[in-house]
């Protein structure tokens, strides 16, 4: 790639991400391009309908958080549409009262391992950067950790509550989306057993056998674990995994519609390139093929993607969704 065309798009992202080495410039400037005439419409219509004060809700709203929460407005929005305002209005102090509470060394000192490894590649949590977001984040990390104590801190946490912290600009908030995520989006992600996690992987295994069949018959014929190739997507909610705008509108979803969008991102992913997918002949490879198809132009015009998300995979209602799970766990815990 030249110099000068390259030099056109911002080493650093607006989040503060630095773009890595094999970064594709000239595809991401042409789909920039397009994507910021829709983003300025989509802005124009959210001021509109937050004019009131609060964020409605009802089939508009869903259909306008589908379509993108503009990132003015995402803090205020995934607030209110996840509940962590209705708790944190309900529960005032509550949050310093956390951090003031008595010490945990073992606490403190997990989540202290976990600080410099996240987000290295972001100039906003490295060390010489003034404020640092590292101890906001071990702020919110340890508040968690003493409000959940069944959870207390789990590696994946901290990645997501580092996308919150860079969203809210809001210690207090980022912990309430948290709880929100942790506690009740996502019910046992993060427990020492992550029997939730667990169980949803193989409830994706159960939604690509029946929609994806190939792509079912050759993990099993392989032999290859789900947990081997989407683990990573569930714990970080794609943090790390897909581009960040992309990361953000799914987030924008999950917070209203809850955790079957991570299912319908899962299932757009592999029907999406299931004939590479089939090319696989072996474990490695499978998994290889896995990583690969979390890049490219495909995941990274996320407008595209997210109509996508609502379009292959088929109907999934959450109805469906909690029958699965309630099998897949009793299979799980027959197990042992």
């Amino acid at each position: 790639m030249e110099p000068a065309e390259r030099s056109r798009v911002p080493r650093i992202d607006p989040y503060g991400f630095e773009r890595p080495e094999d970064f594709d410039a000239a595809a991401y400037e042409e789909f920039v391009s397009g994507y910021l005439v829709t983003l300025a419409r989509r802005a124009a219509k959210w001021s509109r309908l937050l004019r009131g004060g609060g964020v409605p809700r009802g089939r508009a709203v869903k259909r306008y958080v589908r379509k993108g929460v503009p990132l003015e407005h995402r803090a205020r929005v995934w607030m209110a549409l996840s509940g962590a305002q209705a708790q944190m209005d309900q529960n005032p102090g509550y949050y310093h009262r956390l951090l003031q509470g008595e010490r945990n060394p073992r606490l403190e000192d997990a989540i202290r391992t976990d600080l410099n490894r996240t987000f290295p590649d972001n100039v906003k949590f490295q060390k010489t950067t003034e404020p640092c977001l590292q101890k906001t984040l071990y702020n919110v990390l340890l508040a968690y950790g003493h409000h959940n104590q069944a959870v207390g801190y789990c590696q994946g946490m901290n990645f997501i509550a580092g996308y919150l912290i860079l969203i809210t600009n809001n210690e207090e908030e980022s912990f309430w989306l948290l709880d929100a995520l942790v506690g009740r989006i996502l019910p046992d992600y993060y427990t020492p057993a992550m029997l939730g996690l667990k169980t949803d992987q193989e409830v994706l295994g159960e939604l690509v056998r029946a929609k994806l069949p190939a792509v079912g018959a050759l993990m099993e014929q392989l032999g290859v674990l789900w947990t081997l190739v989407v683990s990573r997507w569930f714990i970080c909610l794609f943090v790390d995994v897909l581009p960040v705008e992309t990361v953000l509108r799914i987030w924008d979803c999950l917070f209203n519609e809850g955790s079957k969008i991570i299912f319908r991102v899962a299932l757009t992913l592999i029907k999406q390139h299931q004939e590479f997918i089939l090319e696989a002949t072996s474990i490695p490879d499978i998994c290889d093929k896995f990583k690969q198809i979390t890049k490219g132009s495909f995941v990274m015009e996320c407008h595209t993607f997210m109509q996508k998300i609502f379009s292959e995979p088929g109907s999934l209602s959450m109805a469906t969704v909690a029958k699965l799970r309630e099998s897949c766990r009793a299979r799980l815990l027959a197990q042992g």
